[in-house]
């Protein structure tokens, strides 16, 4: 348990409440009140914001050297193997970094952890920026893959705990909203390749991937800016510990609840609540949290597959359509990303407290495997007719990610646990879904060197998986109050 003596940490910036005394007497009063509340929640929005930032960082890095990758290798004549160990350098970091971060988010807080990964994003943005061989690169970029997979776990849980249980806004709605923030992410940074691609002179061109991976210290420097300013340690983790009165500071700040803490309150950590531990990791495969984490491992998995294959790949299989430029096949990219990817999240946020993150997710891998069984038959299209049903089939994979699997497979990865387990629940999630990435990534120019445009008949084998094991595990998350399992 943290230092009782040391105080949540509780935005400079916040409201002074009035109206009704809410009386907390425990931690579950403190969870009642973040659920239930109807009060204007500016600095709770605020924080939801700034943790949605950090999915942004995860996303842009992720991103960045897509197009870049090419000019690193020329650049440092790289061999193949070379090429691949810088490519895959920030995967292997994120695994590392969400298996440790989930456990840290739930030991020292979410803000501590929040704060300190920050640093990871500037400190390796700028060294890729300025490496000077692969190996300083490949080093920054798995120090940058540090910070992405330990913020994912905190950002989750700061998206979950600070929203209200039901309606408009919800904690599933809340969190689904990492998925049109990684798509926008995504199209911003060949948004950044446009515009170095149109003033850099040709001479130049080779400064190109340094200032893209640069850029990504640009966001992470204005989060650590406005960090005291704004951000709020979770009330409920504060609780969780027994420090009511820093819960209470947190929801008069962020809430605008006029919270004391009762006179006759128990200050003491509920005896439920499981202390922070490695071992926590094996409770995710305990109980009723057995099935709920094979479903969101399953889902997780199989959507990575799926996604990274065809989405990071997006600029070879539009390329292998057409015969066009570089330039045709960024615009084509972005067009697919914000039209319908980004689209399909948007409305994830907008319908999952009504219709509820299951049916979406049913609905959303219905639509890829449809979309890569389209693809599959088309094979390598002749003539126009045949390539706009092709490029129909991927807007329409995408817009299944972000209507279902990819908006919500977050949401069973955090709401499936309650807050004593919630960073471990996503770190081990993140930790098995960055490693299906890794193998996504790297299998699919081996599956397309052995199989062309055959390669959509395997990648089909994932969402059918994933649908499959939505249809065998009914869990519903959205609306279901899993804090409350703390305290039963």
């Amino acid at each position: 348990m943290s230092d009782l003596a040391s105080p949540a940490h509780v935005a400079q910036a916040g409201n002074t409440p009035g109206g009704e005394t809410k009386w907390i007497r425990s931690a579950a009063d403190v969870s009642g009140l973040v659920n239930n509340s109807n009060e204007s929640r500016s600095n709770a929005r605020i924080v939801i914001a700034i943790a949605l930032g950090g999915v942004f960082l995860d996303a842009y890095d992720l991103g960045a050297l897509a197009f870049g990758i090419k000019d690193v290798t020329r650049e440092f004549q790289l061999t193949p193997a070379g090429t691949g160990m810088v490519a895959s350098a920030i995967t292997f970091g994120a695994i590392v970094g969400a298996l440790i971060g989930g456990y840290l988010t739930d030991k020292i807080g979410r803000y501590r952890v929040f704060m300190a990964d920050m640093f990871f994003f500037v400190v390796a943005a700028l060294a890729c920026a300025f490496a000077p061989n692969e190996y300083v690169l490949a080093a920054a970029r798995f120090v940058m893959g540090l910070g992405v997979g330990i913020d994912l776990p905190v950002a989750m849980a700061f998206l979950a705990e600070f929203s209200k249980l039901r309606g408009q806004g919800n904690k599933a709605a809340s969190i689904a909203m990492w998925c049109p923030t990684w798509y926008a992410a995504i199209s911003i940074s060949y948004l950044l390749v446009l515009l170095l691609y149109a003033l850099l002179p040709a001479t130049h061109t080779d400064w190109l991937w340094r200032l893209i991976l640069g850029f990504g210290a640009v966001p992470a420097l204005l989060i650590i800016a406005i960090r005291s300013r704004y951000m709020s340690e979770s009330p409920i983790w504060a609780a969780n510990q027994g420090n009511l009165k820093g819960a209470a500071e947190i929801l008069r700040s962020a809430y605008n609840i006029n919270a004391q803490v009762a006179e006759d309150a128990d200050l003491t950590p509920q005896k439920v609540v499981r202390k922070a531990s490695w071992r926590n990791y094996g409770a995710l495969l305990q109980g009723v949290y057995r099935r709920r984490t094979l479903l969101a491992t399953v889902t997780s998995i199989a959507s990575s597959f799926a996604y990274n294959a065809v989405a990071f790949g997006l600029p070879v299989i539009i390329s292998s359509f057409f015969a066009q430029s570089m330039l045709t096949t960024i615009l084509v990219s972005l067009a697919l990303n914000l039209l319908f990817a980004f689209v399909g999240g948007l409305l994830a946020v907008r319908l999952v407290p009504r219709l509820g993150a299951w049916k979406m997710s049913v609905a959303g891998y219905a639509c890829q495997c449809i979309a890569l069984l389209g693809l599959a038959l088309i094979g390598r299209p002749e003539g126009g007719e045949q390539a706009a049903v092709a490029i129909a089939m991927l807007a329409l994979f995408l817009f299944g990610q972000g209507f279902g699997p990819g908006s919500h497979t977050m949401t069973f990865a955090s709401l499936s646990y309650p807050a004593s387990l919630r960073g471990v629940g996503v770190g081990f999630n993140q930790t098995l879904m960055r490693g299906s990435s890794t193998v996504s990534l790297f299998a699919f120019p081996l599956l397309v060197a052995a199989f062309g445009t055959g390669v959509f008949w395997v990648i089909f084998l994932a969402p059918l998986i994933g649908l499959l094991a939505l249809l065998a595990i009914r869990w519903e998350p959205s609306g279901y109050d899993v804090d409350a399992e703390d305290f039963q």
